[in-house]
């Protein structure tokens, strides 16, 4: 499992010309789910997003998570993020989870966010989206299930 996770002011999510979903300060998470992805995969990302330190404490250091601040967190689905661009110039997507398990691992991941007592919002998923994230910081991380950068 893949995250891109944006620290935010704000953030939100249309279709067309109705708005979806939207936050205030906290995180927009752009998750890939691959086919390899487990409960393991859900548990450790559940844990990174809930608890990373990536907020400011009152002296002013990245000493404080989403949850302690109070904030929301914006989760999109985001099948791209397993696409594998060293061959050729169209990316591959052999890595990505087939829909009928992205979406039960994607609802997983929101359903434990909320169990962590934070509010989640989300996009709708395979829907063509317009998103807008008012990165704070700025500050965008990283984060994968199965290895480091």
């Amino acid at each position: 499992m893949r995250a891109v996770v944006q620290r935010v002011r704000k953030g939100r999510v249309w279709i067309g010309d109705k708005v979806l979903a939207e936050i205030g300060q906290g995180l927009v998470v752009l998750l890939g789910i691959s086919r390899e992805d487990t409960q393991s995969d859900v548990k450790y990302m559940v844990d990174k997003i809930a608890n990373l330190r990536i907020f400011e404490d009152s002296e002013g250091k990245l000493n404080l998570s989403v949850k302690q601040i109070g904030g929301e967190i914006l989760v999109i689905s985001q099948f791209t993020l397993y696409g594998d661009c060293r061959k050729g110039r169209r990316p591959s997507f052999t890595d990505v989870a087939p829909a009928d398990k992205a979406i039960d691992v994607y609802r997983q991941v929101i359903s434990a966010l909320r169990g962590e007592g934070l509010i989640v919002r989300e996009g709708k998923f395979q829907e063509i989206m317009t998103v807008e994230i008012v990165n704070y910081g700025p500050v965008t991380l990283l984060v994968d299930s199965k290895k480091t950068f």
